[in-house]
Protein backbone atom coordinates (compact mmCIF):
# COMPACT_ATOMS: atom_id res chain seq x y z
CA UNK A 1 0.00 0.00 0.00
CA UNK A 2 2.87 2.38 0.84
CA UNK A 3 4.41 1.75 -2.58
CA UNK A 4 1.11 2.55 -4.34
CA UNK A 5 0.80 5.85 -2.45
CA UNK A 6 4.37 6.77 -3.45
CA UNK A 7 3.64 6.01 -7.11
CA UNK A 8 0.44 8.09 -7.08
CA UNK A 9 2.22 11.07 -5.47
CA UNK A 10 5.09 10.78 -7.95
CA UNK A 11 2.66 10.59 -10.86
CA UNK A 12 0.91 13.81 -9.83
CA UNK A 13 4.18 15.59 -9.10
CA UNK A 14 5.52 14.82 -12.56
CA UNK A 15 2.23 15.43 -14.35
CA UNK A 16 1.60 18.94 -13.03
CA UNK A 17 4.81 20.80 -13.65
CA UNK A 18 5.05 24.47 -12.83
CA UNK A 19 8.22 26.54 -12.65
CA UNK A 20 8.67 28.38 -9.38
CA UNK A 21 11.23 31.06 -8.74
CA UNK A 22 12.49 33.02 -5.77
CA UNK A 23 10.51 36.02 -7.07
CA UNK A 24 7.20 34.38 -6.25
CA UNK A 25 6.37 33.76 -9.90
CA UNK A 26 4.67 30.52 -10.80
CA UNK A 27 4.88 30.09 -14.55
CA UNK A 28 3.73 26.88 -16.23
CA UNK A 29 6.36 25.10 -18.31
CA UNK A 30 4.44 25.63 -21.55
CA UNK A 31 4.74 29.43 -21.17
CA UNK A 32 7.96 30.39 -22.95
CA UNK A 33 7.55 33.98 -24.21
CA UNK A 34 6.32 37.41 -23.19
CA UNK A 35 5.47 40.36 -25.45
CA UNK A 36 5.13 43.91 -24.18
CA UNK A 37 3.79 46.62 -26.47
CA UNK A 38 4.90 50.19 -25.91
CA UNK A 39 2.72 51.89 -23.31
CA UNK A 40 1.69 55.19 -24.87
CA UNK A 41 1.27 58.17 -22.58
CA UNK A 42 -2.06 59.97 -22.62
CA UNK A 43 -1.33 61.92 -19.45
CA UNK A 44 -1.01 65.60 -20.38
CA UNK A 45 1.65 66.45 -17.77
CA UNK A 46 3.79 63.34 -18.15
CA UNK A 47 7.51 63.50 -18.68
CA UNK A 48 8.35 63.20 -22.40
CA UNK A 49 10.29 59.95 -21.79
CA UNK A 50 7.61 58.35 -19.61
CA UNK A 51 6.29 56.01 -22.31
CA UNK A 52 9.70 54.54 -23.10
CA UNK A 53 10.88 54.52 -19.48
CA UNK A 54 7.85 52.61 -18.20
CA UNK A 55 7.81 50.11 -21.07
CA UNK A 56 11.51 49.32 -20.61
CA UNK A 57 11.04 48.95 -16.84
CA UNK A 58 8.28 46.37 -17.41
CA UNK A 59 10.42 44.48 -19.93
CA UNK A 60 13.37 44.51 -17.52
CA UNK A 61 11.15 43.14 -14.72
CA UNK A 62 10.21 40.08 -16.77
CA UNK A 63 13.69 39.54 -18.17
CA UNK A 64 15.35 39.73 -14.76
CA UNK A 65 12.80 37.72 -12.77
CA UNK A 66 11.78 34.99 -15.23
CA UNK A 67 13.32 32.74 -17.87
CA UNK A 68 10.82 33.94 -20.48
CA UNK A 69 12.01 35.12 -23.87
CA UNK A 70 10.95 38.62 -24.88
CA UNK A 71 9.31 38.67 -28.31
CA UNK A 72 7.96 41.64 -30.25
CA UNK A 73 4.41 40.25 -30.60
CA UNK A 74 2.19 37.23 -29.92
CA UNK A 75 3.94 36.11 -26.74
CA UNK A 76 2.43 33.45 -24.52
CA UNK A 77 1.98 36.32 -22.05
CA UNK A 78 0.98 39.63 -23.65
CA UNK A 79 0.93 43.11 -22.15
CA UNK A 80 -0.36 46.35 -23.58
CA UNK A 81 -1.75 49.53 -22.16
CA UNK A 82 -1.22 53.21 -21.57
CA UNK A 83 -0.13 55.79 -19.04
CA UNK A 84 -3.37 57.51 -18.10
CA UNK A 85 -2.38 59.86 -15.28
CA UNK A 86 0.71 61.73 -14.15
CA UNK A 87 -0.13 64.19 -11.38
CA UNK A 88 1.62 66.30 -8.79
CA UNK A 89 -0.45 67.21 -5.74
CA UNK A 90 0.29 68.90 -2.44
CA UNK A 91 0.23 66.86 0.76
CA UNK A 92 1.17 67.63 4.36
CA UNK A 93 -0.06 71.23 4.42
CA UNK A 94 1.71 73.29 7.08
CA UNK A 95 0.23 75.93 9.40
CA UNK A 96 1.05 78.72 6.95
CA UNK A 97 -0.96 76.89 4.25
CA UNK A 98 2.09 75.85 2.26
CA UNK A 99 2.84 72.25 1.39
CA UNK A 100 5.70 70.51 3.15
CA UNK A 101 5.45 67.61 0.70
CA UNK A 102 4.34 67.10 -2.84
CA UNK A 103 3.20 63.77 -4.27
CA UNK A 104 3.89 62.46 -7.77
CA UNK A 105 1.28 59.86 -8.78
CA UNK A 106 1.42 57.75 -11.94
CA UNK A 107 -1.43 55.54 -13.16
CA UNK A 108 -1.17 52.96 -15.92
CA UNK A 109 -3.94 50.96 -17.57
CA UNK A 110 -2.82 47.39 -18.30
CA UNK A 111 -4.37 44.71 -20.47
CA UNK A 112 -2.86 41.27 -19.83
CA UNK A 113 -3.54 38.21 -21.97
CA UNK A 114 -2.34 34.74 -21.01
CA UNK A 115 -2.74 32.67 -24.19
CA UNK A 116 -2.33 29.44 -22.21
CA UNK A 117 -4.97 30.19 -19.54
CA UNK A 118 -7.66 32.76 -20.40
CA UNK A 119 -8.94 32.74 -16.80
CA UNK A 120 -5.82 34.70 -15.81
CA UNK A 121 -6.44 37.55 -18.28
CA UNK A 122 -7.13 40.98 -16.79
CA UNK A 123 -7.56 44.62 -17.67
CA UNK A 124 -7.06 47.00 -14.77
CA UNK A 125 -5.46 50.23 -13.60
CA UNK A 126 -2.39 50.34 -11.40
CA UNK A 127 -1.47 53.49 -9.52
CA UNK A 128 1.52 54.32 -7.33
CA UNK A 129 2.99 57.47 -5.87
CA UNK A 130 6.00 58.85 -4.05
CA UNK A 131 6.32 61.98 -1.93
CA UNK A 132 9.09 64.54 -2.08
CA UNK A 133 9.98 67.74 -0.24
CA UNK A 134 8.17 70.72 -1.71
CA UNK A 135 11.40 72.71 -1.49
CA UNK A 136 12.90 70.43 -4.16
CA UNK A 137 12.60 71.29 -7.83
CA UNK A 138 10.61 68.51 -9.55
CA UNK A 139 12.70 68.85 -12.71
CA UNK A 140 15.90 67.97 -10.86
CA UNK A 141 14.52 64.87 -9.09
CA UNK A 142 11.85 63.71 -11.54
CA UNK A 143 13.88 60.90 -13.15
CA UNK A 144 14.58 59.35 -9.76
CA UNK A 145 10.94 59.62 -8.68
CA UNK A 146 9.79 58.03 -11.94
CA UNK A 147 12.26 55.16 -11.51
CA UNK A 148 10.99 54.55 -7.97
CA UNK A 149 7.33 54.58 -9.03
CA UNK A 150 8.05 52.42 -12.10
CA UNK A 151 9.66 49.81 -9.83
CA UNK A 152 6.52 49.70 -7.69
CA UNK A 153 4.15 49.62 -10.66
CA UNK A 154 6.03 46.91 -12.53
CA UNK A 155 6.22 44.78 -9.38
CA UNK A 156 2.45 45.12 -8.91
CA UNK A 157 1.82 44.15 -12.54
CA UNK A 158 4.29 41.26 -12.36
CA UNK A 159 2.66 39.94 -9.17
CA UNK A 160 -0.86 40.12 -10.61
CA UNK A 161 0.19 38.41 -13.86
CA UNK A 162 2.42 35.57 -12.67
CA UNK A 163 2.20 35.20 -8.91
CA UNK A 164 -0.61 32.95 -7.79
CA UNK A 165 -0.67 34.05 -4.15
Amino acid sequence: MKKLTYIVVLFFALGCKVNYSFTGASIPEDVKTVSIKTFQSYAPLANANMSQTFTEALKDKFLSQTNLDLVTKNGDLQFEGSITAYNVTSVAIQGNETAALNRLTITVKVKFVNTKDKELDFETNFSRYTDYESSQNLGSIEDGLIAEINEQLTQDIFNKAVSNW
